[in-house]
């Protein structure tokens, strides 16, 4: 027999005879979060011997059809304000709403939040400056570069004229602190994959996750997935597009270059831009112009893009002087920049930026690339949809024309309109009303008590 005993069945068989208490050991209860630092000798334990997940509501094919039968959700939590995604519009979004008073549910398909901006490796901040230099995007936005400012290593370039840039993981530190914080309940790995409705009104989303399909009922909904899978799935007409979609990487040992070999040879392409690492750039990639919504276009386009960047990076350490060259990584998440966008009630144009149309209500400012022109009203009407309610959409999915797309696609845009759904959706929850029927000038008044610009 072995008499063999580790740590964990000594301290078990301890509690189990009382004698545990006595020597004052204290035992984390099942389940219970551990230092993230601690380590339990990599043992498992069984939560179940013998499970087996219920039965009768799995698809069948009859006919060739493949057919699902009706069955019970569920519900996995229920919230005053459920945000959809975890990007910059989803974090903002929940953020403001939470400040404002309401229970936020923060659901994100990811480990991680920044969307793009983090995941993708997007870590340029382009789209908060208009002509003359002036700094549109305002409120949470600027707050997060603030924070990132006290952090070392976090964002370099915080001067005027030039567009700053950030280091990814310090961006997804500060958002679960500021998400924290904020007192916003989050669900991680959780897939939205439909929504739920009564006639025409959103009452929450399902979700695929580990645990399997489940609800969150809310009474007001924010579509920040980026590609409108909640407003579509309620129901709202958008319009599908085709645009560019790249994969963003990370090369690094740029500071162990050999100067005086590479002045001899042509210098290598596709070097890419600092980042807050030394040594280290972010390389973009444009991509194709294809339906982002197409699994298999996607599936093509991954594999090519990754094989492509190790290529390229092979060229790269073969160019004399850049032997040292190597690849740090390519982004987790595929950049697709747009798909759906909505039908709302207004749609935001280029006319609006050459007339420098004013609106009654205006809820944020946007600003381009390099200032090239002046300041873009947002109205609350390109948040909401057409004709269903309790759903409001924010970052790059909002109605807009096509020739707009690349500006509100940029992440200061993002941060401005998903800040102004998280007021706007909390403020419908208080007022109990649809979020179509909101007194806009309230939303106005706790934006700017917020620190929001609107022009």
């Amino acid at each position: 027999m072995n008499h063999a005993m580790n740590r964990r069945d000594w301290l078990r068989k301890l509690t189990l005879s009382g004698t545990a208490a006595s020597l004052g050991l204290t035992l984390p209860p099942t389940g219970a979060a551990q230092d993230p630092g601690a380590s339990s000798g990599f043992q498992s334990s069984v939560l179940n011997p013998q499970e087996v997940q219920p039965g009768g509501a799995s698809p069948s094919v009859e006919g060739g059809r493949v057919l699902q039968p009706a069955r019970e959700l569920p519900v996995l939590h229920s919230t005053d304000v459920l945000v959809v995604g975890g990007g910059s519009a989803g974090i903002c979004a929940a953020i403001a709403a939470r400040r404002a008073g309401a229970d936020v549910t923060l659901v994100e398909r990811y480990g991680h939040f920044g969307g793009l901006w983090s995941g993708g490796l997007v870590l340029i901040i382009i789209g908060h400056i208009v002509t003359g230099g002036r700094q549109v995007c305002q409120g949470i936005g600027e707050e997060m570069m603030r924070r990132l400012d006290k952090l070392d290593g976090a964002i370099i370039n915080r001067r005027p004229g030039v567009p700053p840039t950030v280091d990814a993981e310090a961006v997804k530190y500060l958002m679960v602190e500021m998400v924290e914080e904020a007192g916003v309940k989050v669900f991680l790995h959780c897939w939205g994959v439909d929504a739920i409705v009564n006639g025409d009104q959103v009452r929450g989303a399902v979700f695929e996750s580990k645990s399997g399909r489940q609800a969150i009922l809310a009474k007001t909904v924010i579509d920040a997935t980026g590609d409108g899978d909640l407003f579509a799935a309620a129901g709202a007409a958008y319009e599908r597009r085709a645009h560019n979609v790249g994969l963003v990487s990370r090369i690094g040992n740029l500071d162990r270059v050999d100067r005086a070999r590479a002045a001899a040879a042509q210098a290598p392409r596709n070097l890419g831009s600092e980042t807050p690492v030394p040594g280290v750039n972010w390389v973009n990639m444009h991509g194709p112009e294809v339906d982002g919504l197409d699994v298999e276009v996607l599936t093509r386009l991954e594999m090519n893009h990754r094989k492509h960047i190790w290529n390229n990076t092979q060229k790269i350490r073969h160019t004399p002087g850049y032997e040292q060259v190597y690849l740090v990584e390519t982004a987790p998440q595929l950049g697709v920049r747009i798909t759906r966008v909505l039908r709302g009630l207004h749609t935001v144009t280029v006319d609006d930026i050459k007339s420098a149309t004013q609106y009654p209500d205006v809820i944020g400012v946007g600003g381009a690339s390099s200032g090239e022109h002046g300041p873009w009203q947002i109205p609350y009407g390109a948040l909401v949809p057409e004709k269903i309610d309790n759903v409001l959409a924010a970052g790059r999915c909002i109605s807009a024309e096509m020739r707009m797309a690349d500006l509100v696609r940029l992440i200061p845009n993002c941060f401005v309109t998903g800040h102004a759904a998280g007021v706007a959706a909390a403020v419908a929850v208080q007022d109990g009303c649809t979020p179509r029927q909101v007194e806009v000038a309230k939303v106005q008044k706790i934006l700017r008590d917020q620190e929001a610009y609107l022009g």
